[in-house]
């Protein structure tokens, strides 16, 4: 069994981590900086452990933070050329940690701490107490680095921007008006890399979750002489919106309201075992006289305790066309096993499928222990 991701932080990363910043400030106290990072260090999971490092480092550092995020700097080393994968990177969260919780006060310090950071990691956690204490100056930075030559310092303009990023906490101003933040979008939307290409299209879910309407005026604008790169971030870009529904942005992809659509499963079992798999078959059939654009997902209604009725949970299947009279077989394995972020429980679970925005019943599986 894997070991968990917290056994990342341990006593010998703080002792490479501590050398570093060694070697960096000879009078760095080292030996009292390996206790105190190391005492208490087990009893954290992830986010606490690289917090608990961090509060060591902020001890062992200077008082004045200008020399201290000097030192952390100068610990980094040079850049050198990795992928990027795995635990590896998650060395320096206890670096970004230092700079939002201590620079705040000190911008341009902490700014060129960032750029550096997030070459080797990622500031978009980091950067966003500045977003929230200096807005116009972060942001104009932020414009700033929309043309740097590091692809993972324009990627940190839009991630660091997402009002409503993953496991960080959201930016209401963000999330109230968008506009700075799309302006910021308009300069990266034709980026070279498709790592930054992505993060402006996951930025741009973000946002239509709270303003559908500016989605799709965005996404319409874009299309507009579109790139295939571009075509791609757009409809990337319009996925949540697709899932649930939303009749203005399937219009944008050319998928109206269906008529004369019909679905029926051809493959559904009648029961199923909690940590196992759901495989489903289904066909759509066109039965009108006009050839139809369709995106197509799966909706299932999984059972929670005590019966309530939740959202469906929308997988994704496949875009198609079909002709008058024409029809095709579609499929989705649904996993029903047992996670950290969806638990299951036993009971009826309701299947449709979803075409164009519109339900249509598919059957339902009794889940069993």
């Amino acid at each position: 069994m894997a070991e968990p991701l917290k056994t990342f932080f341990d006593a010998r990363l703080v002792e490479r981590l501590g050398t570093a910043l060694h070697k960096a400030r000879s009078s760095f106290p080292l030996d009292t900086f390996l206790e105190e990072a190391r005492q208490g260090l087990e009893g954290h999971e992830l986010i606490g452990r690289a917090r608990h490092i961090s509060q060591a480092m902020h001890r062992a550092l200077p008082s004045d933070y200008p020399k201290a995020v000097e030192v952390v700097v100068r610990s980094l080393g040079p850049l050198r050329d990795t992928d990027r994968v795995g635990m590896e990177v998650f060395f320096y969260l206890p670096h970004t940690m230092f700079v939002s919780e201590h620079g705040l006060e000190h911008f341009e310090e902490s700014m060129r701490a960032q750029h550096a950071l997030t070459q080797r990691f990622t500031a978009e956690f980091s950067i966003r107490p500045f977003l929230e204490r200096h807005p116009e100056k972060t942001l104009k930075r932020l414009r700033e680095w929309t043309k740097d030559e590091s692809v993972h310092v324009r990627r940190l303009v839009s991630e660091g921007t997402r009002p409503r990023l993953p496991w960080a906490s959201r930016l209401r101003a963000f999330q109230e008006d968008p506009r700075p933040v799309l302006e910021l979008l308009e300069l990266l939307k034709d980026d070279v890399d498709l790592y930054v290409r992505r993060s402006v299209a996951n930025n741009l879910n973000d946002i239509g979750k709270d303003h559908p309407a500016v989605l799709v005026k965005v996404a319409k604008a874009w299309l507009k002489d579109a790139s295939p790169e571009r075509e791609w971030l757009v409809r990337h870009a319009l996925r949540s919106a697709v899932k649930r529904g939303e009749p203005a942005a399937l219009e944008v992809l050319g998928a109206g309201k269906p008529t004369g659509i019909e679905a029926r499963a051809t493959e559904l079992p009648r029961r199923a075992k909690l940590g196992g798999a759901v495989d489903v078959r289904f066909v759509v059939a066109n039965r009108s006289k006009r050839t139809q654009s369709l995106v197509v997902d799966l909706a299932v209604h999984f059972f929670k305790a005590r019966g309530e009725a939740p959202k469906p949970k929308v997988f994704k299947v496949r875009a198609l066309t079909l002709s008058p009279g024409q029809e095709e077989t579609l499929g989705k394995r649904v996993s029903l096993a047992r996670l950290t972020t969806r638990r299951h429980y036993p009971g009826p679970h309701r299947f449709e499928a979803r075409v164009n925005g519109v339900d249509l019943p598919l059957g339902e599986v009794d889940v069993v222990e």
